[in-house]
């Protein structure tokens, strides 16, 4: 599969938070750190994630925001 997003962070599901129509889906990506997204729950299922599956997080968006405190 070709994306156009260049953002694609590869990684494996650590966690899964599966509501009534949501899931939080926490991704324990492979150069570090983690990501949380939030699909739905049928996404979940016809993408057969579980714990420990290898998935990609991929980001495409226009903006940015970084903060300081």
């Amino acid at each position: 599969m070709k994306l156009s997003a260049r953002n694609q962070l590869p990684g494996k599901v650590k966690a899964l938070n599966v509501g009534v129509v949501t899931a939080e889906v926490v991704v324990e990506l492979d150069g570090g750190g983690e990501l949380v997204a939030v699909i739905t729950k049928k996404s979940v299922e016809n993408l057969g994630l579980a714990v420990g599956k290898k998935v990609y997080a991929v980001v495409k968006s226009t903006e940015v925001m970084v903060a300081v405190d």
